[in-house]
């Protein structure tokens, strides 16, 4: 009967392995499966032990780097918050210089400055003008000129 126990040791650890979502517990409770089947035919105590550790070790190492690139490699990278507002076009609201100005952003009404390459020279967009973000820089929206092909988001 004490394979019973590292079978419900294996499945706690696969609840915990839910929670945490690191593929560790995971191994460990390969181990632990490794381990009730060695008390299932008979082995003793200090033979599953060692078959628990074994067993453990070689996933962990072996086996868990892997499947964390794999699945890394099949997770889609989404951008989220400030992320996803680089690169989406919006419309000036008030003239935008590299001193400031107002654009409409998914909606929302935004501080924003212009992204020059020389500071103070001049550039000026009005009201109106179609701009992309290239940075969000605080709580304002870095902004350029948007290409004359440019769709609207």
């Amino acid at each position: 009967m004490e394979w019973l126990f590292w079978i419900g040791g294996a499945l706690l650890l696969v609840v915990v392995e839910t929670v945490t979502a690191d593929l560790t517990f995971l191994m460990i409770a390969g181990g632990a499966l490794g381990g009730g089947l060695t008390a299932f035919l008979g082995g003793p105590l200090w033979a599953q032990v060692v078959v628990f550790a074994c067993i453990s070790t070689l996933l962990l190492f072996a086996v868990r780097p892997w499947a964390k690139r794999r699945l890394a490699a099949t997770t889609p990278q989404m951008k989220t918050n400030v992320d996803a507002l680089i690169g989406r076009s919006a419309t000036t609201i008030t003239a935008v210089d590299d001193g400031g100005g107002r654009v409409r952003l998914g909606g929302e009404e935004w501080s924003a400055r212009l992204a020059s390459a020389a500071p103070g020279a001049g550039l000026r967009l009005e009201a109106g003008t179609r701009v992309t973000v290239t940075e969000i820089d605080g709580a304002v929206a870095v902004v350029a000129p948007a290409p004359a092909d440019a769709s609207a988001s």
